[in-house]
């Protein structure tokens, strides 16, 4: 079933429960699109400013019915950027709270009638009218990132061929109660959502953070039985003393969105294994609509560290280049995926809008990938990610790893280039950098001279706690 058409099946089914104390099901969704739906034209071009809140999630789905295409951003984007899409694309509608658009500027009026808990319809009076390809669906921004100007574009079959794989794999049905830990803009956030309306489930909306009373008195209230997170939610899980929690209802927890270091992927996998639950990594990106691989529950001990087997429908290759397979085991390439949940491809500017899919199905993925042999893959590192040090061949990745294990607790980044390694280390003493060098030197053999460990404050990264390497390579060498 296409979760994006009408479900009489779920119609009694609750579909949106917040912590404000609404409650909405498929059946309201259905009345509120009918009055919504009139105020919107098929084949334009939206920007929806996006909380996890019940307005922000009705008129994605509104949206996606009527053939409006949304583009989905984070509320409390910078201003500037706003500005610079704004006059790239030249959206038709602005959708958000009043905030929101008046952040916007202001051009146009808000539509009469438009109103559904809290959110509004601003018609913009624009320059031109952007065309859109019959085929595109959604708009999102790469690795959940409200500051690329670049935008990854969907197609229904993308959004619904997704949903009906997760729904597969982890066996969702309409009992199923998520709780909302990621943001919706942010595609790991979005897919969550996309899976369980498939089902007919009810998804529970908060915008509290894990660190807030709020947010585990909802857990508890509404029995939430999966949540969803990035490494660093992990992270935070851990210090929370997450193990020692009383959630009965919890049945299962998803990580995506990043590489879960192996000791704390073991711990939770451990955790899960004996108390009944089911902990899964998983595997995706925004160009794949969101998932590509997961690791099934019963093997997340035996395979410790892997990425797991490909989604029901898509298939996975390790190419040495863009024309030669590797089929021998444990032995390192490109990862190149292949289904129906690869999108059409990019956009930078309006004119991209009318591209077709660009990709056939077929995603080189960037990330350097093995494969066991029992056919469990493990990723060793981003293409881009790799350094010739003294003519040998050194992957940052892995370098990260190494002394995350060494110094436990301790947030790393390594950048390079050439034959020279910066690493950064937060809220570590001079003492530690001569430590760290030389257990390095030790563990990979890498000349001592090439690499520079240095203190920071603060590691930048992005809201899915992805380190933005970018920004320490602005920083200068002798730093």
């Amino acid at each position: 079933m296409e979760f994006i058409e009408k479900q009489d099946i779920f119609a009694g089914n609750m579909m949106l429960i917040d912590d404000k104390g609404n409650k909405i099901t498929y059946g309201d969704f259905e009345d509120i699109y009918e009055k919504e739906e009139q105020l919107l034209e098929s084949g334009t071009l939206a920007f929806l400013f996006c909380r996890n809140a019940v307005g922000s999630v009705l008129y994605y789905r509104i949206c996606l019915r009527k053939h409006v295409v949304p583009l989905l951003l984070e509320h409390q984007m910078d201003e500037e950027l706003l500005k610079a899409l704004l006059e790239t694309y030249e959206p038709e509608y602005l959708i958000g709270m009043p905030e929101d658009l008046k952040k916007a500027g202001s051009d146009g009026a808000v539509m009469d009638g438009s109103d559904c808990f809290g959110y509004r319809i601003k018609k913009r009076e624009s320059k031109r009218r952007t065309k859109l390809h019959p085929d595109l669906a959604l708009l999102l921004t790469t690795s959940g990132s409200t500051g690329s100007p670049k935008l990854v574009r969907q197609s229904q079959k993308n959004i619904c061929a997704n949903a009906e794989s997760i729904a597969e794999y982890l066996n969702l049905d309409s009992s199923e109660r998520p709780i909302t830990t990621l943001p919706m803009n942010y595609t790991y956030g979005l897919s969550i959502m996309n899976s369980h309306f498939e089902v007919g489930a009810a998804v529970l909306l908060t915008e509290h953070t894990l660190f807030e009373r709020e947010f585990w008195e909802f857990f508890r209230e509404e029995k939430a039985t999966s949540f969803g997170g990035v490494p660093y939610t992990y992270q935070i899980l851990k210090r929370l003393n997450f193990f020692d929690m009383d959630l009965p209802s919890l049945k299962t927890m998803t990580q995506a969105g990043g590489k879960l270091p192996v000791s704390l992927h073991r711990e939770f996998a451990e955790y899960a294994a004996s108390t009944g639950k089911n902990f899964i990594v998983m595997y995706g990106q925004t160009e794949a609509t969101a998932r590509m691989s997961y690791l099934p529950a019963e093997d997340a001990i035996r395979k410790c560290g892997s990425m797991g087997i490909a989604i029901p429908g898509g298939r996975f290759r390790i190419m040495e280049d863009e024309k030669r397979e590797i089929t021998a085991p444990d032995t390192v390439g490109e990862l190149v995926y292949e289904g129906a949940n690869v999108t059409m491809g990019y956009a930078e500017c309006a004119a991209d809008l009318e591209k077709g899919d660009e990709r056939g199905g077929i995603l080189f993925t960037g990330d350097m990938a093995k494969r066991d042999e029992d056919g469990y893959y493990y990723i060793t590192g981003r293409k881009k990610r790799f350094l010739k040090m003294y003519g040998k061949r050194v992957n940052m990745d892995e370098i990260e790893q190494i002394l995350r294990g060494q110094y436990e607790g301790v947030e790393i980044a390594c950048t390079g280039a050439d034959d020279r390694m910066r690493i950064y280390m937060e809220g570590t003493s001079p003492s530690v950098f001569e430590e760290a060098a030389e257990f390095l030197t030790e563990k990979t053999g890498l000349y001592p001279g090439g690499i520079r460990i240095l203190p920071i404050d603060k590691i930048p990264k992005n809201e899915s706690g992805k380190t933005i390497y970018k920004e320490l390579e602005k920083l200068p060498w002798n730093s």
